[in-house]
């Protein structure tokens, strides 16, 4: 079988074989993470972002080649989550650029668009590492350019494409000193390959297997949750503007020369009929979310630039009254705040905590669930002010407040924190009389004035920077190198605070998870202040799961 050129129809296959294929080996790639934490990294970040943009390619039902790239590329960007989740959406939003304008694709467009993803996903990473998904984009892009000077048929192109993707997959941890030591291949990269996979299967007629009933049911739950959460903050008959109108604009060169198309001013224009107002747009299509009172009025504004597709308008009202009732609350103020603090976190005490120290919005997340970008972009719209300080507090998470950033109508500056204590030092150092700048740079300076350590267990054997850790035994990381390890755990809890514990240093809070009692803790802090004798201990109940303890040492 032979294909000398793609359309949006084939391409469309070739997305969600790739989706339904990552879905189907999610697991497994997140048992490539190299560190042996039970959380659901890399493969869990890529599934998930990537269905979010098979979810908006399903959506156009376009036999045009760029547009299916574009809707890939949207839906990828607002889904992303994590480093790889971020990290795949560039790769895409590039592809998409390489097939601007297309309507069909021939072997050398496609070389083209691999190329240029790679492109663009290394100039949104500050310092990209060889051995990762990059290389593997990289090697596969490289390899699909040098074949379409000889190559014309689209299928053998892709067979080479995954060729070398495998191989340079293999090739990571030549490169990656930490992959090899761990004795694993990178995940990320395992991730592109299973994508790549899928897109080959698709081309040649091979059939993948169907996503599983699970992940459908775990995506259903949290989206249910996630509504749940939202809609308890108000009244039903407080509900300002009463329809979700959402669609899309396929833009008609006619009607642009009569109405030229500008972003920022439609944005502008539609906010003044709505709230929760979302525009993203490139040269081909816009696409619109918006909370408004006369969406028909919204709908016309839209048409003066072209062909309305994809549109959805559901009744808030009666949603809102079916999922919590007529419940009359009090709602807040609609004035913007000066400042609103958005930061992650999981366990309820560490939520409570960091809702005490000022925070304004804590999405629910972190190891186990990184929040995607429009998770973010959402809490920044909730926060309702002026000026956004996010907080990640996770080092995967920081890409997607980044990019939470980029697409947010308030001023917005990210704090790059990678732990819960740092997070919390940042918001001790937060003063509201400072500019937004001001506080960027003194919070992220007293983020990098803490040490953090945790506990938590193993769920493989491996070995890892000279330390020889077995499945189920426990683990002690400070600031993310794990230090120590034993099969009990409050004797790793000793050796790894024996670790980080300086003459020079003051102050020991630990945040207490949900697998430890009360009992223990007491124990705990008998022995800190037997032989930490000038170290002050503070505890509070963080509930949070993966890590039985989190220190933060000052």
């Amino acid at each position: 079988m032979t294909v000398q050129t793609l359309d949006g129809k084939t391409f469309t296959q070739m997305v969600l074989a790739g989706a339904n294929h990552l879905t189907n080996n999610a697991k497994q790639i997140d048992a490539l993470n190299v560190f042996p934490v039970p959380d659901g990294d890399t493969g869990t970040n890529m599934n998930l972002s990537m269905t979010s943009g098979a979810n908006e390619v399903k959506k156009t039902n376009d036999n045009h080649v760029s547009n299916v790239a574009q809707a890939l590329s949207r839906g990828l960007l607002m889904g992303a989550r994590g480093n790889s989740g971020v990290i795949l959406s560039q790769l895409f939003r590039g592809f998409a650029k390489g097939l601007e304008k297309k309507e069909t694709a021939s072997v050398a467009d496609l070389a083209t668009a691999f190329d240029s993803g790679v492109q663009t996903a290394y100039k949104a990473v500050m310092k990209p590492v060889e051995g990762t998904i990059l290389t593997v984009a990289k090697d596969a892009a490289t390899t699909a350019v040098t074949e379409a000077e000889k190559e014309t048929d689209i299928v053998a192109l892709m067979e080479k494409v995954v060729q070398e993707a495998k191989a340079s997959l293999r090739r990571t941890p030549d490169l990656l000193p930490v992959l090899k030591e761990v004795g694993v291949v990178d995940s990320g990269g395992q991730g592109l390959v299973t994508i790549y996979e899928g897109f080959l299967a698709a081309l040649k007629g091979e059939e993948l297997p169907e996503q599983t009933t699970e992940t459908v049911e775990m995506d259903e739950m949290v989206n249910a949750e996630h509504h749940k959460i939202a809609q308890d903050f108000m009244d039903t008959t407080e509900i300002e503007y009463g329809y979700c109108t959402e669609f899309m604009v396929q833009f008609e060169e006619d009607k642009l020369n009569e109405n030229p198309f500008n972003e920022e001013d439609f944005r502008e224009e539609l906010s003044e009929h709505g709230d929760s107002l979302l525009v993203v747009s490139d040269d081909e299509i816009v696409k619109v979310h918006i909370h408004a009172e006369y969406p028909g009025n919204i709908l016309t504004k839209a048409q003066r630039y072209g062909s309305l597709i994809n549109m959805k308008i559901e009744n808030m009202r009666e949603q809102h009254t079916a999922i919590v009732g007529d419940k009359k609350e009090k709602n807040a103020s609609k004035e913007k705040a000066a400042y609103g603090i958005v930061t992650v976190a999981m366990g309820s005490g560490i939520k409570s905590l960091l809702e005490s120290l000022g925070a304004t919005v804590v999405i629910e997340g972190g190891q186990t669930m990184n929040p995607s970008t429009q998770d973010i972009a959402e809490a920044i719209e909730k926060a309702n002010a002026n000026n956004i300080i996010i907080l990640p507090n996770n080092k995967n998470i920081v890409m997607a407040a980044e990019q939470a950033k980029e697409i947010a109508e308030a001023n917005v500056e990210v704090v790059p924190t990678k732990t819960i204590p740092q997070g919390i030092s940042a918001m001790l150092a937060f003063h509201p009389e400072s500019s937004l700048q001001e506080n960027k740079e003194t919070m992220e300076s007293a983020s990098g004035e803490v040490k953090t350590g945790q506990i938590t267990y193993a769920v493989r054997d491996t070995q890892i920077d000279g330390i020889t850790i077995e499945k189920d035994h426990f683990m002690g990381i400070v600031d993310g190198e794990i230090k120590a390890t034993h099969q009990d755990k409050t004797e790793t809890v000793k050796l790894l605070l024996n670790e980080m514990i300086t003459e020079d240093d003051e102050i020991l809070t630990i945040l207490q998870g949900e697998d430890v009692s009360d009992e223990e803790v007491d124990q705990l802090v008998d022995y800190v202040e037997d032989t930490f004798e000038d170290v002050e201990v503070e505890v509070h109940h963080g509930n949070q799961p993966i890590y039985s303890y989190i220190f933060s040492v000052e």
